[in-house]
């Protein structure tokens, strides 16, 4: 039998994940095993190429950690020290030991969340805390969100006192048009998957209003809508104060109806406690693992980009170039599948130099449906600087007049640990680490409400002494996360505190000093050379995020740190308010070969139709079928998130080869489906499984 290849382009989420589950998965359908003929058996051969090269579960500083659009940093590229997120950096957790866990309403990113468990990396998810009490800085006035009222607005003229209430009323407003806040909370992945396509307005409109009941949401711009119904002042308040400038820009208004309600204050996320790149480098090695185990030809090419695609005679045959010079094809190949695991830029690229290959053979890129449909998702830059400090100013409510409000509460694994060896009574952390009572990994915003959680715990039903209380207190509370909001183009501040893994060693605290994107970038984009210098690489040449964080220039840090005095300190504050920091560094994600730190839908699209299609684009040709697959994010329901890459990894290996969905997905499509999904199979509790 002749041996099979998959390629597989990109070695980000959507690319691991692929290559993860050819090996791992299963037959949907054990009487007609089509995963069987497709599955990889020994002497195959899987080739992993990615245009970068990561630390994958290596300790060199030489190349950055893993992941794509995930970055983290390590103050001095020691793992045990404290770090920052600079790309992606949280989950939303799924609870799949609930009774409806399968349900429609269960929430959470259920293909991450199953990921993390699977590679028994349960033990490092801690919470990501989000405040409830967030600090805005906006047109010069420094106020919290629970200062908010009417005798104490918002700096924003809104029409009918508007700024009287917080700045994300303004994405309800736009909610009620289609639905109330209550029917929105009973909606399931499927309905949503629904009203992308159908939504309309359904409240009558006065005549002044530019749109009117009946319109259909995805052939409207968030943007349009939200000028239309909040006014100039209205646009404003909610665009400023919400932090991110991708949520408010022209958008397909179905899908940001549902997807701006996922950042409104207060909501709680996970992370990893080693990173969130540490999932990638379990993935790798568990792939390099599988590989050995079955006799699976495993090559990895670091520093190698697709350069051109084309399907002949039920083959890919493809083109590839290097790093160092990613323009001119360097190598040929083949391969019986073809996996594209690449946001929409580095697509495009692809398919311009397919364009002009004179080989004969199907050119599924450039059909012109095709092309269409990848115009249908619209790339948004950002930018991440981080600082490490040698001490938490922004929580030094002595002298820092606008402190970060951050401080929260949560009991985890380490906590017990702990507790335990400073002779905390037994029962009390027996009945804490028991899963059913729902202590451990919960967030609590005041030692209060999380002294009297443990106190009415069964079995304990009895008050703590001080000493057993401020033993409780002391261990498990975080200075972290935030965030702060400004309109300024530092636009967001996300404080990560002192979360090295050795928490012996001298503390060293980390914040995200910078979390911005659309307009923004270019604000820092011109500060990176600092003066005297001119550009010497051109900004599509430059492959920074590739390179891994750059160290910021004198100026760049002076102007970051103005704006956190401004933030912090009040207006006109001068940069020496806020210490010199122990390093900056900077990741462009505006630049090659992402050009975003993230997708949005565009309007005038059937998202739905796209999801199916694009994933297989041969399936916009009439009479051609080409195992050529695109797969990531931005094509994807979950769009900047690490569980849209799964979703449609998984789709494309549930459809096309057979493979039995990882989870019970009755009720959770991965892509937006155009039928409904039976599922028959069993699935274990055990995770590992």
């Amino acid at each position: 039998m002749e041996k099979k290849t998959y390629s597989i382009f990109g070695a980000g989420a959507a690319g691991l994940y692929t290559a993860w589950r050819l090996l791992n998965g299963e037959d949907n359908d054990p009487k007609e095993p089509k995963f069987k003929k497709n599955q990889l058996v020994k002497g195959d051969v899987l080739e992993l190429y990615d245009w970068g090269k990561y630390n994958f579960a290596k300790t060199s500083s030489e190349v950055r950690e893993p992941g794509a659009r995930i970055c983290t940093w390590f103050y001095n590229d020691n793992k045990k020290n404290s770090y920052l997120e600079l790309g992606g950096m949280r989950y939303s957790e799924w609870d799949m030991h609930a009774k409806d866990a399968n349900g429609g309403l269960a929430a959470g990113h259920r293909l991450v969340t199953k990921t993390i468990c699977m590679l028994g990396l349960n033990k490092f998810s801690v919470p990501f805390n989000v405040t409830s009490n967030q600090l805005f800085y906006l047109r010069t006035r420094n106020f919290y969100l629970n200062d908010i009222s009417s005798n104490k607005p918002g700096p924003y003229a809104v029409d009918h006192y508007g700024a009287a209430t917080t700045p994300d009323q303004g994405f309800t407003t736009i909610e009620n048009l289609a639905f109330s806040p209550e029917e929105a909370a009973k909606k399931t992945r499927i309905d949503w998957n629904n009203f992308y396509n159908n939504g309309r307005i359904s409240v009558e409109l006065p005549e002044t209003s530019v749109f009117k009941k009946g319109d259909r949401f995805r052939d409207i711009g968030y943007w349009n809508l939200m000028y239309d119904q909040l006014g100039s002042e209205g646009y404003n308040y909610a665009a400023d104060g919400n932090g991110y400038s991708s949520n408010v820009i022209n958008s397909n208004t179905a899908v940001d109806i549902n997807s701006n309600n996922e950042f409104a204050p207060g909501s709680q996320y996970k992370t990893l406690s080693i990173g969130y790149s540490g999932m990638f480098n379990y993935l790798f090695e568990d792939i390099k693992n599988m590989c050995k185990a079955k006799g699976i030809q495993f090559k990895y090419h670091p520093d190698t980009r697709l350069h051109s695609i084309l399907w002949k005679n039920k083959k890919a045959h493809f083109t590839v170039a290097t790093r160092d010079n990613p323009w001119i094809k360097s190598a040929d190949g083949t391969a019986d599948a073809a996996w594209m695991a690449m946001g929409r830029y580095a697509i495009e690229q692809v398919a311009a130099a397919t364009q002009f290959n004179l080989q004969d053979g199907l050119d599924v890129l450039n059909d012109k449906s095709v092309t269409l449909n990848l115009e249908s998702t619209t790339m948004q830059p950002s930018y991440k600087v981080g600082m490490f400090f040698d001490n938490p100013w922004w929580t030094d409510k002595v002298n820092t007049p606008y402190p970060a409000q951050i401080t929260g509460y949560v009991i985890t694994v380490d906590v017990v640990v702990q507790l335990k060896a400073q002779n905390f009574p037994e029962k009390y952390l027996q009945a804490i680490s028991e899963p059913s009572n729902q202590i451990l990994n919960t967030a609590y915003s005041s030692s209060s409400d999380m002294v009297s959680a443990v106190e009415d715990l069964k079995g304990i039903e009895q008050r703590l002494t001080i000493a057993q209380t401020n033993q409780l207190t002391a261990a498990a509370r975080r200075d972290s996360i935030g965030p702060s909001a400004t309109d300024t183009p530092m636009r967001m501040v996300v404080y990560f505190g002192n979360n090295a893994l050795d928490q012996k060693q001298k503390p060293v605290y980390g914040i995200l000093a910078s979390y911005d994107d659309e307009d923004n970038t270019t604000f820092w984009q011109e500060l990176e050379l600092g003066t005297e210098k001119d550009r010497k690489i051109a900004l599509s040449q430059d492959v920074q995020p590739l390179d891994g964080p750059r160290e910021v220039p004198e100026k760049m840090e002076k102007m970051l740190r103005k704006m956190l005095a401004e933030m912090h300190f009040g207006p006109n504050s001068n940069y020496s308010n806020v210490p010199k920091p122990l390093v900056s560094k900077y990741m462009d994600w505006s630049l090659p070969p992402f050009n975003a730190g993230y997708h949005q839908w565009a309007a005038h699209f059937d998202i739905g139709e796209v999801q199916r299609k694009i994933r297989k684009p041969s399936q916009y040709i009439a009479g051609k079928d080409a195992n050529i697959f695109i797969v990531g994010e931005a094509y994807s329901n979950d769009q900047a998130w690490v569980e849209g890459a799964y979703c449609t990894a998984e789709s494309v290996l549930n459809d096309f080869f057979g493979v039995k969905p990882i989870i019970n997905n009755q009720h959770y499509p991965f892509i937006c489906s155009n039928k409904p999904i039976i599922n028959h199979h069993k699935y274990p509790v055990d995770c590992k499984k």
